[in-house]
């Protein structure tokens, strides 16, 4: 498929909403023993679990490494598609395609440079050059042609957009040491505004407390509808999150969209704080050059790392009082879809979520 040398903005192609139509899901299979532990075998079964729930309403995909791919086709449903791809680790959302579409039934890709969260400055693991050719292969598969930037480093977390104009990105997260500090901020808006064919771009100042994403927006708020945030949040003023929650629901209330409309937010308690436990941080190997799990450690946990998908919201658990409200509060918010809550502490003791090991092929009109 082509490499394009112009981007989606002058060719009349927007990055749709999430909650848009979607053509398939994405994810990759999770075997890295020094992040998931007991040799992955605990999150292979979640995300196993994630993605037969998927695929019951819309098409899916999993892409496995040579290794494991006899033990994904036998663990998955017959209808998800399993594919053969080379891969560093389980991150869909932040190192596949971003996909464009027109109006016109065109569709395309944004393939973004990825380092692992912040390269040789703060990155979560070396090297991380399979889990950059990804998108390059989802655009074979989907033959789309796509927007390659060399010079760009961008996570498919850290961005959301309401499909009206309007993106929405932490400033933790875009403006930290180990993405593009040759860049200035107006000029990392203007690649935003040019890649996804965005008018306005709302930067929220800091994401979950202790995301080592460097607090990716998609943990943090999402798009419900264009004009209606969901925004985690805690009452508790002793929780760290408290801070970063209050400054969020404040700037967003003062803020208006693309299309000026004035932001209503949606406030999603978030869990008591998850914490690893001695098991836990002992089945994870030990290597140098990738993040410790250690006991004690607070783990980033947010029910607004929820996956919004064709009649569905699939949305991670915990096992906390907290979980039920979440549910409860999205139905209201997604009346039409079914919400699918599904127990994801062991996606979460990765280092994320639902929303992180999936990526969406929006339908082409």
């Amino acid at each position: 498929m082509k490499k394009l040398d112009s981007c989606p903005k002058a060719d009349g192609y927007r990055m749709p909403a999430e909650f848009e139509e979607h053509a398939g899901t994405y994810m990759i299979w999770p075997e890295r023993p020094d992040n998931w532990r007991n040799g992955a075998k605990p999150a292979q079964k979640v995300f196993t679990e994630v993605a037969n729930t998927i695929g019951k309403y819309e098409p899916i995909t999993v892409c496995v490494s040579d290794a494991q791919y006899q033990n994904a086709r036998g663990m998955l449903a017959d209808y998800v598609r399993v594919v053969e791809m080379s891969n560093d680790d389980s991150w869909m959302r932040d190192c596949g395609a971003t996909f464009v579409i027109n109006d016109k039934g065109g569709l395309r890709a944004v393939d973004w440079s990825f380092n692992a969260w912040g390269g040789l400055v703060d990155g979560l693991y070396f090297p991380w050059d399979k889990d950059d050719r990804v998108a390059s292969k989802m655009c074979e598969l989907e033959q789309a042609d796509r927007y390659r930037l060399d010079d760009f480093i961008l996570e498919g977390g850290s961005i959301h957009v309401d499909g009206e104009g309007t993106a929405m990105v932490t400033e933790e997260c875009l403006l930290s040491e180990g993405r593009n500090s040759h860049l200035t901020k107006k000029e990392i808006e203007q690649k935003l505004k040019d890649y996804l064919n965005v008018e306005k771009v709302l930067w929220v100042h800091e994401g979950i407390y202790n995301d080592e994403t460097n607090g990716h927006i998609d943990n943090m708020a999402n798009f419900v509808r264009p004009g209606v945030i969901a925004l985690a949040w805690t009452d508790d003023k002793n929780d760290p999150q408290y801070k970063r929650s209050s400054e969020a629901l404040e700037y967003l209330e003062n803020e208006t969209d693309a299309k000026g409309r004035k932001i209503k937010v949606e406030k999603i308690y978030t869990p008591s704080p998850v914490l690893i436990t001695k098991e836990e941080s002992e089945g994870v190997d030990a290597v140098d050059g990738t993040l410790p799990r250690q006991e004690g450690d607070r783990l980033a946990a947010s029910y607004v790392n929820y996956y919004t998908g064709n009649g569905f919201v699939a949305v991670p658990v915990f096992g906390d009082p907290n979980d039920e409200l979440a549910i409860k509060k999205l139905q209201e918010l997604y009346p039409d879809r079914k919400i699918e809550p599904i127990y994801a502490r062991e996606i979460l003791l990765g280092g994320g979520n639902i929303h992180c090991i999936t990526q969406q092929v929006p339908k082409a009109k």
